[in-house]
C-alpha cells in the first residue's frame, strides 16, 4: 500500500500572502510548512473536531482545561453542566458550589470564580450570555474583544474561535504545541506562551483556512506528546529531527 506524503493529506502549499510574509522571518515560515507537511501524514490530517460546543460553552471548557487533563476537564463540564443547565445561573451561583462541582480540575479554587466572573462580563458587555455574534467579527477584533476580559489569554480566545461551532480560523498553543516550536527553533527559548500566539501564527499562511490551522495546533501537540515529551524526548525516533537544533544536540551529546 503507498503511503500518502504530507503534501497528499495537508494538500498543496499555500501561497505566502504579504501579510504573512512581512511579520514573519522566511526561512521560519519555510521551516514551519515543513514541519507541518512532515507531521500531517504522521498524525492524520485533516483531523476531526474534538469539540461541537457553542463558543460561550467552549469558553468555559477552555476556562477549566488550563493545566488540567482533558479526561478531569471534560468531566468537570459535564458536571457543571448537569448542576447549572443554564450559564445564568453560574452568574448567581456561590463561588463555593461552582468550586465543588468543579472539584476534579486543577485549581478550582481558582477557576471557580473566574469562570463566574468571565460570564458575568460577557452579560454585561454584550447584553447577554451569548458569543455566537463573534461570527460576524473578523478573528483578530474576534480575540480582541475576549481578550479585553480579565482571565482571558490569547490561548482562550483563539480556543473558543477555533474549537467552538464558530470554526473561525485562529491558532491556538498549548504547552505542548509550544515545546515543540521551541525546541525545533520555530520560536525562542525566551518566548513564553502567550506571546508565541503571533509569532507562530504569522509564519502560517494569512488564507490558511479554519481546519489548516486547526491541523497544524493537533499535530504539533500531539506530537509533543507522542514524541517530544517534556522529559526525556523521543529524539531518535523524530520525523523533525533533522529540523530540530535540541534534538540534534541531544543525541550528539
Amino acid at each position: 500500500m503507498t503511503i500518502a506524503s504530507g503534501h497528499d493529506l495537508a494538500g498543496p502549499r499555500p501561497r505566502q500572502t504579504k501579510r504573512s510574509a512581512s511579520l514573519a522571518d522566511a526561512s521560519l515560515t519555510d521551516k514551519a510548512l515543513e514541519v507541518h507537511h512532515r507531521l500531517c501524514p504522521v498524525y492524520g490530517c485533516p483531523i476531526p473536531y474534538f469539540h461541537s460546543l457553542d463558543p460561550l460553552s467552549e469558553l468555559v471548557s477552555s476556562l477549566l482545561s488550563h493545566r488540567t487533563r482533558n479526561a478531569d476537564s471534560g468531566r468537570a463540564f459535564k458536571a457543571l453542566r448537569a448542576r447549572f443547565p443554564d450559564w445564568a445561573e453560574v452568574v448567581e451561583a456561590r463561588v463555593e458550589e461552582i468550586e465543588a462541582t468543579i472539584s476534579g480540575v486543577t485549581w478550582p479554587e481558582l477557576k471557580a470564580p473566574r469562570i463566574r466572573a468571565v460570564l458575568a462580563a460577557v452579560a454585561e458587555r454584550h447584553g447577554s450570555l451569548s458569543l455566537n455574534f463573534l461570527r460576524d467579527m473578523e478573528v483578530d477584533t474576534a480575540r480582541a474583544w475576549l481578550e479585553a476580559i480579565p482571565g482571558i489569554g490569547p490561548k482562550t480566545s483563539a480556543a473558543v474561535l477555533s474549537f467552538s461551532i464558530l470554526r473561525m480560523a485562529a491558532l491556538p498553543v498549548d504547552s505542548h504545541h509550544h515545546r515543540v516550536a521551541q525546541r525545533t527553533g520555530l520560536i525562542g527559548a525566551k518566548v513564553d506562551v502567550g506571546p508565541s500566539h503571533p509569532i507562530l501564527r504569522a509564519q502560517l499562511p494569512a488564507d490558511w483556512s479554519a481546519q489548516a490551522l486547526y491541523d497544524n495546533h493537533e499535530i504539533l501537540m500531539l506530537h509533543g506528546q507522542a514524541v517530544c515529551h517534556h522529559r526525556n524526548p523521543a529524539c531518535g525516533r523524530c520525523v523533525l529531527l533533522d529540523l530540530c537544533p535540541t534534538g540534534q544536540k541531544r543525541e550528539r551529546s
